[in-house]
């Protein structure tokens, strides 16, 4: 596989678990919630599927679990932040700190650093696509990934029609646009709002489990390395459109691969290119900021 080829077969590798996050997490933003949770409840996803598949050999009882355990932080985040009020900030930053030192304290308990599925093969796990895979690049971009990677491109265009064609999608917007005015349509917004947070808390699952399961077939704890906060970013330079945030995820997923092909070649100084995505998200950010305001003057905000 060659230079160019390896770039575009990791830049889908990275992007999916950011899209992932940006497409549920999406709703929570349309809502006007500051979902600060995503890391969170990513995390969580990757280390109670990959604890109960160690202990219990099953995927599909691990996937149950792992969705039940995301849902419940995703009804104590909605439930600090929609009900009572609280600072969703500090309450999503508690639930990122909370899965971090419980899973790690887990894993002190197995005396392990990391849960090592040895029973799983990552290139088992892989659909090559027929005469599609011996295609230079357009292989590695549409051939050789798991499931999830798939189930993702369907779930973007799924997400965006249930924002912009369907009732819930209206009244989620409406609620993040306007709360008092849906309430006096009689729009249930603390409702919506709870819908909103727990359909970021699914995606996350998913998030989790591809990068794992699917991606490593093992958890180390704190392996989201900041994913969640990227998809955040993601979610704020596409306004909130799934479709726009994953284009935006897919660059940060870019930067990600340019990093670590690159850091192949760099030698000693290989850790400097790990700051690549992260340079990448504080300028694509500062861009959008610039470009919005000018918006905002051209149209007299």
């Amino acid at each position: 596989m060659n230079f160019l080829s390896l770039i575009t077969y990791d830049t889908v590798f990275h992007s999916i678990p950011i899209i992932l996050c940006v497409i549920g997490g999406a709703f929570a933003y349309k809502a006007n919630v500051l979902n600060i949770a995503l890391e969170g409840f990513m995390l969580n996803g990757a280390f109670v599927f990959t604890f109960f598949v160690y202990k219990t050999n099953n995927v599909f009882l691990s996937t149950i679990l792992a969705i039940i355990s995301c849902l419940f932080l995703g009804l104590i985040f909605s439930y600090m932040g929609v009900t009572k009020k609280g600072n969703v900030i500090v309450i999503g930053l508690a639930i990122n700190m909370f899965v971090s030192a419980f899973s790690g304290f887990v894993l002190k308990i197995m005396g392990t650093s990391n849960i090592v599925l040895n029973n799983y093969s990552v290139s088992d796990m892989k659909i090559n696509i027929p005469i599609i895979e011996q295609i230079p690049v357009i292989g590695a971009l549409l051939s050789g990934h798991p499931f999830i990677t798939y189930l993702t491109i369907v779930l973007v265009a799924l997400m965006w029609v249930i924002m912009y064609k369907t009732k819930f999608g209206v009244y989620v917007r409406v609620v993040g646009e306007n709360e008092d005015a849906a309430k006096s349509l009689g729009i249930k917004t603390d409702f919506y709002k709870y819908m909103a947070i727990l359909m970021g808390s699914l995606t996350c699952v998913l998030a989790g489990i591809n990068l794992s399961f699917e991606s490593l077939a093992l958890y180390t704890n704190n392996m989201t390395a900041g994913r969640g906060f990227i998809a955040i970013a993601a979610i704020y330079c596409g306004q909130g459109n799934p479709l726009t945030s994953a284009l935006y995820a897919i660059i940060f997923g870019l930067a990600r691969a340019l990093a670590v092909n690159l850091g192949i070649y760099a030698g000693p100084v290989a850790g400097l290119f790990d700051v690549i995505p992260y340079i990448m998200m504080v300028v694509v950010l500062s861009v959008v900021s610039v470009l919005k305001q000018k918006n905002n003057k051209l149209r007299g905000f």
